[in-house]
């Protein structure tokens, strides 16, 4: 389970009512599949061993008794089997009878959970034949040995620490205080459900988002295992509802109305790392619940889970149009309070008819229509220099005028050819300097424009730049507010996307889509046949590696390692492993080297739940060492 990834299964057996030795032969079936499919750990459906709709037949000795043997067989069967399975089973202990999800691995019985939450209402009348379970856990002696019986036992792996087991049953899940709650606050990761929860109009919705809200709420992995058809249809249709969610997320779910064993991975060094970062998550201060250990065997899990290849942007486009919408309000709601609560009379904003600047003209024009105010006094400065091209500085004209902003051109190349004569710069030298040198005189036409006109500079730059360090340090690095700071480059294109097919704006449209079709650059360089000379993913690497590195560094905390793993398998067919890992070297090389620049960030408002600002969400010390992460980097 490298990387901490461990696979799972929840699996609806074949079943016929009251047929226990049918039903036994169909469990040991699905186990056997679940572990050729290298699964650790199996879920099986309430009571799958009788049957759930068994009634008063469940009063019958001849029925518990066959139970037992067949759980007895059941066990036995997973001796050589390397795997921690789950199955629904009723259970008499001391004269009253219980439901219960008996825990097996290696041969062993090593607890029975029992069922909390009895309902009693509706098409469900269990408390007709079974007895709620103890309030907490204890010993009882089954087939010659002390087993744990009771809610809330903790079943915790021996080679991997973080693995963490707990079970509940059906309606547990549906009650106001589930069972899970108290399991996962004293370190249970791993939550199970042995369920029968029949099919009603609307009901698999409620199921999904439930099971959902659940994983999110205790931060874990939940495998949810319900049975289906074979059940008793004398009023009740059962649809084999399985569902594998890890924190909020549903990673895979079975088609309804067919019995089949659905996989997926539950990633435990996330579950981990979120619960670490999660403030509000309490752990019990100390232990009261029943834990076991099992055994399972370390080894390479192969994903089926996929991951997207870019986080930051949803995949479906309905969802996506109205991810975009809310992030330009939230920019825009930012600006136009930062503007009326400085008086500023203009929003300056540096226009290279880039894709950047492109947004950040369309969010002040948005927060100048939330304040009802003029877009003459959006003033759109577009300053063209040695690496300007004809179809950039088009495009910044032509969209300044169709926003209503006023269109200011200042011209810099004298200025800056003035500056390197005074610091002794021959401008033939393409270094760093010559291209510096420009990026700080638009800085400050800029600000002093504002300040001749009682203005406020607007920021450009965006999340992905600020990762890398790719903006010049006081040049335009600098702003006033920051409306980008927290978009990643990923999803700058799509906000430009959406406001183009947004607007009625024909010629607008037009110029929006012209700019998302021109390549990524700072233009310091000049032009080759009238081209843009200089293409930053050619310097410093392709935007949608580098945000995917991002994504999973800063969200869940991932080793290098472990990001190198994702990308290559995410990425498969478009980039080879050797590409992968060299920017990604680059961009460890880089994060840690260009935090000075992070710690004097200028104001603006966080959009998503990844953010560079020092005063929030990143705080880093400017001189911290990359070896750690580079020696693990240097091994793959």
């Amino acid at each position: 389970m490298r990387h901490g990834f461990v696979k799972v299964a929840a699996a609806t057996p074949d079943i016929r009512v009251a047929d226990v030795e049918f039903n036994k032969e169909n469990i040991c079936r699905g186990i056997e599949e679940a572990e050729k499919a290298n699964a650790k750990i199996l879920v099986f459906p309430e009571l799958c061993v009788t049957g759930y709709t068994c009634s008063d037949l469940f009063d019958h000795a001849v029925l518990l008794k066959a139970a037992k043997k067949a759980l007895l067989e059941i066990a036995e069967f997973t001796r050589d089997r390397d795997l921690l399975v789950f199955v629904g089973v009723p259970l008499e202990v001391d004269g009253k009878l219980y439901n219960v999800a008996a825990a097996l691995n290696h041969g062993k019985i090593l607890g029975l959970t029992t069922k909390t939450f009895l309902p009693n209402y509706g098409e469900f009348y269990e408390m007709r034949q079974f007895t709620p379970g103890p309030e907490k856990a204890r010993y009882i002696s089954f087939n010659g040995e002390e087993i744990p019986f009771g809610p809330q036992i903790l079943f915790q792996a021996a080679e991997m620490e973080d693995l963490i087991v707990a079970a509940e049953i059906c309606e547990d899940v549906w009650s106001p205080i589930p069972p899970s709650i108290g399991a996962a606050l004293e370190g249970a990761t791993v939550l199970v459900n042995c369920s029968a929860s029949d099919e009603t109009i609307g009901k698999d919705t409620y199921r999904r988002e439930l099971i959902a809200g659940q994983s999110a709420r205790l931060i874990a992995g939940y495998i949810y295992a319900n049975a289906g058809e074979g059940e008793s249809t004398t009023d009740l249709v059962f649809g084999g509802h399985n569902i594998i969610a890890e924190n909020g997320t549903i990673l895979k779910e079975s088609s309804r109305y067919r019995n089949e064993i659905i996989y997926s991975e539950f990633d435990l060094e996330r579950i981990a790392g979120e619960r670490r970062k999660n403030t509000t998550f309490q752990t019990a201060q100390e232990r009261s619940l029943i834990r076991v250990g099992f055994q399972i065997e370390k080894g390479e899990t192969s994903l089926t889970r996929t991951f997207p290849k870019k986080p930051f942007v949803p995949s479906d486009e309905q969802t996506r149009a109205a991810r975009c919408e809310e992030i330009l309000t939230i920019q825009a709601m930012g600006l136009k309070k930062r503007l009326a609560h400085t008086n500023a009379r203009t929003a300056v904003v540096g226009i290279s008819g880039g894709l950047d600047s492109t947004l950040a003209l369309l969010v002040t024009a948005k927060a100048f229509d939330m304040l009802g105010r003029d877009k003459k006094d959006i003033l759109a400065v577009t300053m063209p220099c040695f690496g300007t091209t004809d179809r950039t500085y088009q495009n910044a004209c032509e969209m300044s005028k169709k926003v209503g902003a006023t269109l200011i051109e200042v011209p810099i190349a004298e200025a800056v050819n003035i500056h390197f004569r005074d610091i002794g710069h021959d401008p033939e030298d393409h270094s760093v300097t010559y291209e510096n040198g420009q990026a700080r005189e638009r800085t400050q036409v800029l600000m002093d424009l504002a300040n001749k006109t009682w203005g406020m500079v607007i920021g450009t730059g965006d999340m992905s730049e600020l990762a890398l360090g790719w903006a010049t340090y006081n040049g335009d690095h600098m702003s006033m507010y920051g409306v980008n700071a927290s978009v990643p480059k990923t999803l700058v294109r799509h906000l430009v996307k959406y406001a183009a097919d947004d607007t009625e704006d024909e010629q607008l449209r037009e110029v929006l889509y012209d700019v998302l079709d021109t390549p990524v650059s700072p233009e310091l360089l000049p032009p080759k046949d009238g081209d843009i000379a200089q293409k930053t993913e050619d310097l410093v690497g392709p935007y949608e590696l580098h945000d995917f590195f991002l994504y999973f560094m800063l969200r869940f905390g991932y080793e290098p390692a472990k990001i190198y793993r994702l990308a290559c398998s995410t990425f498969e067919g478009e980039y080879d492993r050797e590409t992968i890992l060299k920017w990604l070297k680059t961009f460890c090389r880089r994060f840690f080297s260009q935090q000075f620049k992070r710690s004097c960030l200028p104001d603006g408002p966080k959009v998503g739940t990844v953010a560079l600002s020092p005063r929030g969400d990143w705080r880093m010390p400017s001189d911290a060492c990359v070896a750690v992460w580079m020696k693990e980097l240097e091994t793959l």
